[in-house]
């Protein structure tokens, strides 16, 4: 095993929030590679509207950082500053609340001198987090509807939108707007806190993350005021600020284990169409390509079109059949030359149906077991970021010599039984079942309609499963699957699968 290695034997991770995307697949990563990643017990990462309780994550962390094996720490400033990414929206914990308990990060750095402590936030999103008239959070709908609304016109209001602005301050409530506002203000402020932790040591690398915006709203003056900060403290190679949330956790384990390996991964990028980097997710700030590259350096990476460790290809909504053609034979010919490839299917954006195709397509020929990372479900950042993570994960693995294939074997599945069936076939059927009972809002699902979506859900994503594994990997089985949906709506589900050989 490599030197740097045995110093990371393990990585301390508090995750964002607990649904899979950034509480299963971090943890998944680190055994690609063979390295541990410690999570804290579920109970202290809340669930959805019930915030996870900071103050025990502390004393958690003190347990990891008291490990001596323990070389890396990967924390979400949401979670340990207010209790996760739906906590960070709405009012609560205080600025007060939220710097005293940051200030952690000092005495990590201060009792783990040698360790690696990545950090990363968000930048808070326009909309409040979507729930059903009725229930007891902050801005239920239609309340949260209004405030999204405000949140993405011009700041100030341009004046072919001050009349409507009025009309949504008016909807909104001035109780309601002025909470918003604090709760916007509070977290700029501790993004401001973050970076000053930074040039101060006590984080190694720091990346803000902003969650779900487009070019134009409320979080423009924010942004650049962080950006203008993280420049004037020098803090380029320390710190970014980049669209996404969902991925960071994925991105920053990747940099860690690719650190572990003494590795800085050379990635390739390949689009699929001439434009393909001009394409701009319309709740990013920015073009697929400002995203790509700078993750690539969250991830520890350089950009290295020439020769490459790993190539990722994008696939771009709106991609010809000519064009389909010759990407699946490019990345065809580089899996024959045994280089590794990562796919990032992007058409979900425009054409579930047109990301179902393509699946179908590198399924049945093949080239999906070919691959070392596929994604394709979320933001442009969220998709790119995790398929970036999982080749990156493989590849310290094999140059440490702890390279796991069935864990990677696992994780690939997983991500092609949620990315494409979960999402493309399976959740448009739970939509119209609901949509057919006369439900129309899948936000948060009463406890009996939720139970019987998630029994429909399994049914329907076991048959998935199977056809997939054996497209796949037909010399293994599902030896266990569990399946379900973990914030009781239709936007994702769960899936805990263990694989086996066939004997």
């Amino acid at each position: 095993m490599h030197a740097l290695a045995l110093l990371l034997a393990t990585i301390a991770f508090v995750p964002l929030d607990d649904r899979p995307v950034t509480a299963q697949l971090p943890v998944m990563l680190g055994r690609i590679a063979g390295v541990a990643v410690h999570a804290p017990p579920p109970a202290l990462i809340g669930r959805f509207l019930d915030p996870g309780r900071s103050d025990a994550l502390i004393g958690w962390l003190n347990g990891e950082a008291a490990r001596p094996q323990t070389g890396a720490f990967v924390i979400s400033s949401d979670m340990l500053a207010y209790g996760g990414l739906t906590a960070s929206r709405v009012p609560g914990p205080s600025y007060a609340d939220a710097y005293f308990r940051l200030r952690e990060l000092a005495h990590l750095r201060a009792r783990s001198p040698r360790a690696w402590i990545g950090v990363f936030g968000t930048i808070m999103r326009l909309a409040p987090t979507g729930i059903p008239a009725g229930t007891p959070f902050f801005a239920p709908y239609p309340i949260w509807l209004y405030v999204q609304e405000y949140a993405n016109l011009h700041d100030p209001p341009l004046p072919a939108e001050e009349a409507r602005a009025a009309q949504l301050r008016a909807l909104i409530g001035p109780a309601t707007l002025d909470a918003y506002l604090a709760a916007r203000a509070r977290d700029l402020a501790v993004d401001r806190l973050l970076l000053q932790m930074t040039a101060a040591g006590a984080i190694d690398r720091l990346v803000l993350g902003q969650d779900d915006a487009g070019p134009v709203g409320l979080h423009v003056p924010d942004v650049r005021l962080l950006q203008a900060e993280l420049a004037a403290a020098h803090l380029q190679e320390q710190a970014s600020i980049e669209p996404g949330a969902d991925e960071l956790a994925m991105a920053l384990i990747a940099h860690a284990l690719a650190r572990a390996a003494n590795w800085s991964p050379r990635i390739a990028v390949r689009y699929s169409t001439p434009d393909g980097a001009l394409y701009q997710d319309p709740i990013e700030y920015a073009p697929i390509a400002t995203a790509i590259d700078a993750l690539i350096r969250v991830c520890g990476g350089v950009r290295d079109d020439r020769q490459p460790d790993i190539v990722l290809y994008v696939r771009v909504p709106g991609t010809s059949g000519a064009h389909d053609d010759a990407f699946v034979a490019a990345m065809a010919a580089d899996a024959s030359a045994h280089r590794s490839v990562a796919l990032a299917d992007l058409s979900y954006l425009t054409s579930y149906g047109d990301q179902a195709d393509f699946a179908r397509r590198i399924l049945s020929s093949g080239l999906a077991a070919r691959l070392d990372a596929y994604a394709s479900w979320n933001t442009n950042a969220n998709t790119v970021g995790t398929a970036l993570a999982e080749a990156i994960a493989a590849g310290a693995g094999r140059r440490m010599r702890t390279y796991d294939a069935l864990a990677h074997r696992t994780f690939t599945f997983t991500l092609f039984l949620d990315d494409y069936a979960f999402h493309d076939e399976v959740r448009p059927d739970l939509n119209a079942t609901l949509a057919a009972q006369g439900i129309s809002d899948h936000s948060l699902l009463d406890p009996q309609v939720a139970a019987a979506m998630t029994r429909r859900d399994q049914g329907l994503l076991w048959t998935y499963a199977e056809q997939i594994l054996a497209q796949l990997d037909p010399g293994y089985h599902i030896a266990a699957l569990s399946i379900g949906l973990p914030w009781s709506r239709t936007f994702e589900t769960s899936i805990d699968v263990g694989l086996a050989p066939n004997l």
